[in-house]
Parts: structure tokens; sequence; C-alpha cells
């Protein structure tokens, strides 16, 4: 029986059987954590629960960049694939798979794209790329082919060749980043194209939220399904655990595979925080040869939802995210993290595109600055209809500065950039692309 439709109780087990494994493992080939354990006196021999995990220190992406290949578990003529993740001091993070961490990356992506209701015979548009030293495309791919559905690769971008794809061979699922489900839209209006009646009836997103905290669709999320009236699932992963949480058909939150990851939830005092309280996402990985983590600290912001869910699985879920931790903003009195900024201006029809710029002002206190590109000229005063709309989203109003599209782009689109860039933190000098 798969552990997720077991007890909590049998779940709780299963994964401390698991972290026994993974502690011995990391004891016995991981140069970083050797060096941890030793000069913390930690006897990994006496760690046996999950509650046991907090004698351990946390790992951060900084200890990544700083000692990338001391967490290298394997010989390097075992790694048969190399990706790279963004690191918080400039340069990428590598990442590599054996031959038996791409079998538990198809694991992963088989249960969760069963998860959303994909099926075999199912035919799914992968609309992301398996280039430029990104995982997720691979994993998508793999996954895929390991649940028995099939798979059209026609990466990212260029409507005009989707929609091509859809007409000629007729997915019933699409996987993509969910903004871009509007351009697709928009351009099957331009072009006469029925797209109500396509032979899509799922969209699998990532990389974006679809839903509120309170698990209803947020401004993007019904923007969509307003135009398009498919089924939309909303995920969330990382090149770091190696785990998708996937939604069900009842949206839910994001189911956890016990199988892959421990997931502890943080408070600003770095102890557990209590179910349903928002915190930081900890990760300890499961199963993984080439570079298992232990208590690793992903930046992202959730919580945990412990009921048991209308799909019969039992095992934990995490909520949309709220946000980064680095990247939450003060803003006259209100806290709120880049999505919310993102969900009104990815709403509003006539932008173009932007960039939300945080710094700190002479007061020490932190000022927004958005840099916004039309799309057209509205009738209407712009900046006022803007502030108007982000004071009833989130209760205040960033400054806003009108500029050419040509010159947002140019700030979105760095040389090197894998991702857009529309989030510029000045508090940290440093850039991050969420």
């Amino acid at each position: 029986m798969d552990i997720e439709y077991q007890s909590a109780e049998a779940i709780k087990r299963f994964q401390e059987e698991r972290l026994v494994v993974a502690l011995d493992y990391l004891k016995e080939n991981s140069p970083y954590y050797q060096r941890l354990f030793k000069n913390n006196h930690i006897d990994v021999s006496k760690i046996r629960t999950i509650e046991d995990l907090r004698e351990i220190p946390f790992t951060e992406k900084k200890d990544l960049q700083l000692y990338n290949w001391d967490f290298l578990c394997c010989p390097r003529e075992k790694v048969v694939d190399y990706v790279t993740t963004s690191g918080t001091l400039g340069e990428p993070v590598t990442f590599v798979s054996t031959e038996k961490d791409l079998q538990r990356h198809a694991f992963n992506e088989k249960k969760s794209f069963s998860c959303a209701g994909v099926k075999p015979g199912d035919i799914v548009q992968l609309m992301t790329t398996m280039d430029k030293r990104f995982i997720a495309g691979l994993a998508y791919f793999l996954g895929i082919r390991e649940l028995g559905a099939s798979i059209i690769r026609v990466g990212n971008g260029i409507p005009e060749l989707q929609w091509d794809t859809i007409a000629r061979l007729k997915p019933n699922t699409i996987m993509c980043v969910p903004s871009f489900i509007l351009r697709l839209i928009q351009y099957a209006e331009d072009h006469g194209i029925d797209y109500k009646n396509s032979s899509i009836r799922r969209i699998i997103g990532i990389g974006e939220g679809l839903r509120n905290q309170d698990l209803s669709l947020n401004l993007l999320g019904r923007r969509i399904k307003e135009k398009w009236d498919v089924d939309l699932f909303a995920t969330y992963s990382s090149t770091e655990m190696g785990a998708t949480f996937s939604e069900c058909p009842y949206g839910c939150g994001g189911h956890v595979h016990p199988e892959l990851v421990i997931v502890e939830i943080i408070g600003d005092d770095d102890k557990p925080l209590p179910d349903g309280e928002v915190g930081e996402i900890v990760v300890t990985t499961l199963g993984v040869e080439g570079m298992p983590l232990l208590r690793f600290r992903t930046g992202d912001m959730a919580a945990k939802i412990v009921e048991p869910c209308r799909c019969g699985r039992n095992s934990f879920r995490l909520t949309p995210l709220v946000g980064r931790k680095n990247n939450m903003i003060k803003l006259k009195g209100t806290t709120l993290y880049p999505p919310a900024i993102n969900d009104v201006l990815d709403n509003t029809e006539y932008v173009e595109n932007y960039v939300v710029i945080v710094q700190y002002n002479d007061a020490g206190t932190d000022d927004v600055e958005i840099k916004i590109g039309l799309k057209y000229i509205p009738t209407f005063d712009v900046i006022k209809d803007l502030k108007d709309r982000f004071r009833s989203r989130i209760r205040v109003a960033p400054n806003i500065e009108i500029l050419p599209v040509s010159e947002i782009h140019a700030i979105n689109f760095p040389a090197k950039s894998r991702k857009a860039v529309k989030f510029i933190d000045k508090r940290q000098s440093c850039i991050s692309t969420h």
C-alpha cells in the first residue's frame, strides 16, 4: 500500500527508518557532514526521530556555495547529470545526479503527475526547457515516461508552435509557467483559435502560485480560469530537495511524498512551529546518492496542513508559498512578500513588464519602487489606477515609475541570466530571480 494513504503514525515511523539510513550514509560518505558532525560533537547514532533532528545545525545555501564539492557523496565517475541552481553569493551552485538519483526523480514526478490526475495514455505537452542546466524538464520527462503517459517536448515560449502542436497531436495536459497561459490565450484570441474547445483539459503550473493562503484561486488563477475553464494544478519543488509538492484534484495544498523528503517548518527563533503556522521550509532529503542534504533551509515560507485530504492521502500538505524569507518587505507598517506585488502587476491588462526594487530609505525602513513598461497608453491616470489596485490588494501603495518597455526588458533579462529578474533587493546587495 502506498505510504501516503497510511496513517500519520505509520508515515512518521516510515520516515524515521529512512532518516537513520540517510544519516549513516552521510556519516560514511559526505566530507561536509562528516566535518559538521565532528565540529558539533554530534553522534548520529543517537538521532533516531524527526524531533531529534533539532540537534543538528541547519544547512544553508551559502554552505552549498562555499563548500559545493564537499557535499558530493560518491565518486565523480558515478555522476550522470550535472545541473546548476542559484546561490546566495552570486555564483550558481552545481548539483549532480547519479543513475539512482535520476530514478528517484522519475519516481517523484511519477507520483506528482499521478497526484494531479495524469494517468497512462494521457498526452502531456511540456512547455519547459530540458537544457540550460535545469533539472526540471528532465525530471518531468522521466516521470511522465515512468507513469506511462506520452510526452511532447516543445520547450518554453513560441505560442504559435504550442498551438500548432496542440492542433496536430491533441494533448490533454499542459505543463508550464502559469503566466504563459495568458500569452497562449491572447495569441489564440488574436488568431481566431478556438482554444476553449481544444483538447486541453488540465494545466499543471510550475514556478508561480495559483492560489491564496485560503486555497482559493489567486488573481492569476482566476484570470486563467475565467478565460479557459480547464483544471488547474499548482506545484512546488526545488533542485536541492529533489521532490515535488503537487496538488490533487481537490486543490487543498501540495502533497508531500514521504519516501523522498522530511519537512520541518521553523519560525524566526529557528525552532519548529505548530502545524498550520507559516514559517520557513526546511528539508532533509531521503534516498539521494549524489548530494543529499540535511536540514536544508529553502528560504521559502509556507505552513503544513495535516488534516486528511478528501483524496484519501494522509501525508501532510503545504499551503501555497507566502514568499521567500529573505525577501520579506515591511512597507509603511505592512508586512508583505514579492508574490503579492507580482499578483497585482501580472493581472493588470496594460502592464507589459516590470521590475520591483526594494531598498532602505534615509530612516532605515523599506522603500519599494516599481518600474513599469506599458502595453499601451490608457486614457486614465495609470499611476493612480495602479496605486488604487495595490491599496485594495495589499493595503499600501509603492512608488511607481513608467519607463519604456525596452528599458524594463533589459533589466529583466541581463546577460547570462536564466530567469527573468523581476525583483531586485538592494538591501542585500543581490538580485533575486523569483
